[in-house]
């Protein structure tokens, strides 16, 4: 990775951090708690930048059509974010697979 990619990946989380910040503040919190959420289960595929650029146009689009976050997201956050990660792999899992091999 070079300077330039650095520096790309910086401004490209600063416009994301941005968007965030033009979110009505309900939506602002249920999204930090999705992201402490992701950032402890560990998606594996979070570092590429789409799952999070993604709720954000889903939270977008849910402010554009007038509706409350609770509607968008339901009432258990956590809940939610497990049904987006329903089919894609997390490190704790691999770390448990990686365990139960190690004992098998």
């Amino acid at each position: 990775m070079g300077i330039q990619d650095i520096i790309e990946g910086k401004k490209q989380w600063r416009a994301h951090v941005a968007r965030i910040k033009a979110l009505p503040p309900d939506y602002q919190i249920v999204y930090r708690e999705m992201q402490k959420y992701f950032f402890k289960v560990g998606p594996v595929d979070l570092t590429d930048g789409n799952l999070l650029s993604g709720i954000v146009d889903f939270l977008e689009e849910g402010v554009a059509a007038g509706k409350g976050v609770i509607e968008l997201v339901g009432s258990d956050v956590a809940a939610f974010c497990d049904g987006l990660l329903e089919d894609s792999p997390t490190y704790a899992q691999l770390y448990q697979e990686s365990i139960s091999r190690k004992r098998g």
